[in-house]
């Protein structure tokens, strides 16, 4: 290996790119490359480790009261604790013939006199989970964080002077379609508002002959054009106002709207969210399609939480799916039902289209016949607009999926009593559900009808909470990964990880009648009731984010649907590949939580 490779290796290797060149310089000099044969045990209780080891080829094995912790490969590091504390309660043993770099104790400790390497090596899971999916994202964050107001688009200033009329200065400002007035006085500016003018004019006793300047406010809030955007996001949440003057020098060049600012950090999403307002028929929406999959991809380069980005996904399908419950139902038959949707959509972590999980409640006094029209028609939309038909049928076009509340009611007393299989999948699904057009109230009164169902059954809450076991971890018990031959050596990241968190997490808010659908969410209200601790709870909420991250990647470059939940984790960056392990691990410690909690062994 070159010098080169050895200090791109070394380089690759977080957090050893944050020190300075000189200091890198400094480190390659006093690296060596040593040899341990298979069998070899480097560190132990009562072997005082020497090096930090960064491993080129081979495998190392590290064991905790004589059970296997993990196993280190290729391009993975260890032990800093060891170094560190002077002590461990692990041993690392040699198991496959280890070529590997080694920074001797002295000089690690000399580089831990370095605040950035220090604070990394010396943090608990939570802050160093964190800091590795900062790094993970930090190179695409950067357009995000430089660019500048002379970037985007500025709205011409319409500016008037202060003895101007306002019956003029409004004619003006008509005329330049401008939000504000500004109002030139002798060694300053003022401006005037939409407040302004509701405030002053039509509730004052103002009249459109006086001067401008009498309406005016004397505070304004300038920018310099060569500043950040990001500064003049951070300036307009400071001040709780929508928009900023630009100016070059003391000249005003524009005025730079609030929302052109979010829509240009957020890929025009508030442009999608009008012309989905705007949409008069089917085609209008279809021509929306490919600025979906845009944003999601713009949003993700920008390193946007996948939780965030499935939040904004959301709120476009909800409007989408109001527009098509107005197109498809007639305006006497809209309050009399309530269409909600389940499943990812119902909890908001939908990215791209997944399959349809959708129902209809119905008013009791009303004839659910009238809805049958409607609802296949809906139905029909949704295909078109490339929502999938769900393989199990949940959709307003199946009559089991579109009954009034009382027929609801009975179906929830049969999902409480009955242990099915059909009946907890269908129970599970209406507990994500979220209503997003018509009488919204009759949702409501079901959810609190199922919660109420489950008092006092623990039986029923345990067999439930027995599915987070249905799939293994693709996890092993030497924390390498498990993967499926079948599936050409990948891994399946909903059944593996998200699944058993997202219905764990699901029953345990069903137990404690937390109303809450989205995940994340009902993590927090967990740990506010005290069901998990806030650690545990931050534990859980990262592992989740991580997971939907690798597998949103996966969608977006996916042939088709059924391959977005498969990856191979050796196509991932090795940091990647760490916050994976972890997530994993995270899983099975909640794995034993769930048993525990619910008493899972004892569930036939």
């Amino acid at each position: 290996m070159s010098i080169l490779d050895q200090r791109k290796l070394i380089e690759s290797i977080h957090p050893f790119e944050l020190l300075s060149s000189n200091a890198m310089d400094g480190l390659m000099k006093k690296i060596d490359i040593a040899y341990y044969p298979n069998q070899t045990l480097l560190v132990s209780p009562t072997i005082s480790s020497i090096a930090f080891y960064i491993i080129i080829k081979g495998s190392v094995t590290e064991y905790i009261d004589e059970e296997i912790h993990n196993v280190y490969g290729a391009g993975d590091s260890f032990d800093a604790d060891a170094l560190i504390y002077g002590k461990t309660k692990a041993k690392f043993v040699v198991d496959e013939d280890l070529i590997c770099y080694e920074i001797k104790k002295e000089d690690f400790l000399d580089l831990m006199q370095d605040k950035e390497i220090q604070g990394y090596f010396l943090q608990d899971f939570i802050t160093r989970h964190k800091q590795l999916k900062d790094y993970d994202t930090q190179s695409e964050l950067s357009p995000f964080l430089i660019s500048r107001v002379s970037d985007i688009f500025l709205h011409t200033a319409c500016i008037v002077e202060e003895d101007e009329t306002i019956y003029n200065a409004l004619i003006k400002q008509e005329k330049l379609q401008s939000k504000v007035i500004l109002v030139k006085e002798q060694k300053s500016y003022s401006i005037v508002t939409d407040t302004d003018l509701r405030k002053k004019l039509l509730l004052g006793d103002n009249d459109l002959s006086k001067k401008i300047s009498s309406i005016s406010s004397k505070k304004i809030i300038s920018i310099d054009i060569n500043d950040f955007l990001f500064n003049a996001l951070l300036m307009m949440t400071h001040n709780a106002i929508k928009r900023v003057v630009v100016v070059d020098g003391e000249k005003i060049v524009g005025i730079l709207e609030q929302l052109d600012l979010l829509s240009y950090f957020a890929s025009h999403s508030h442009l999608v969210a009008v012309q989905i307002d705007k949409a008069q028929n089917i085609d209008d929406l279809k021509a929306l399609g490919h600025d979906f999959k845009s944003l999601i991809i713009t949003l993700r380069a920008k390193g946007v939480k996948v939780r965030y980005i499935t939040k904004l996904i959301a709120t476009l399908n909800d409007k989408i799916y109001n527009k098509l419950f107005e197109m498809c139902v007639e305006p006497s038959l809209r309050e009399k039902c309530a269409l909600i949707v389940m499943g990812s959509e119902g909890r908001e972590e939908q990215t791209l289209k997944s399959d349809q999980d959708n129902a209809l409640i119905i008013q009791n006094s009303v004839d659910v016949e009238l809805f049958h029209e409607p609802m296949m028609r809906l139905n029909g939309y949704l295909l078109e607009l490339g929502f999938p038909k769900c393989s199990g049928d949940v959709m307003v076009s199946n009559e089991f999926w579109r009954k009034n509340s009382s027929a609801y009611k009975d179906l929830i007393t049969k999902w409480t009593y009955d242990m099915s299989d059909e009946s907890v999948k269908n129970m599970s699904i209406f507990l994500d559900a979220k209503c997003i057009a018509g009488d919204c109230s009759l949702l409501d009164e079901l959810k609190e009808y199922l919660h109420s169902s489950f008092h006092s059954r623990d039986d029923v809450l345990a067999h439930i909470a027995k599915a987070v076991l249905s799939f293994e971890t693709p996890l092993s018990l030497f924390s390498g990964f498990v993967l499926q031959k079948e599936r050409k050596d990948k891994l399946d990241l909903k059944k593996g990880g998200i699944f058993a968190l997202v219905h764990g997490i699901r029953t345990l808010c069903l137990q404690y009648e937390i109303k809450e659908t989205n995940t994340v969410e009902r993590i927090k209200e967990l740990n506010n009731i005290g069901v998990v601790d806030k650690t545990f709870a931050t534990e859980l909420i990262e592992s989740f984010d991580t997971l939907s991250s690798i597998r949103l990647k996966a969608m977006l470059e996916a042939k088709n649907i059924d391959e977005a939940n498969y990856i191979n984790p050796l196509n991932l960056e090795k940091n990647q590949r760490d916050l994976l392990k972890d997530s994993f691990k995270v899983i099975n410690k909640f794995k034993k939580f769930m048993s525990f909690h619910f008493h899972l062994n004892m569930v036939v």
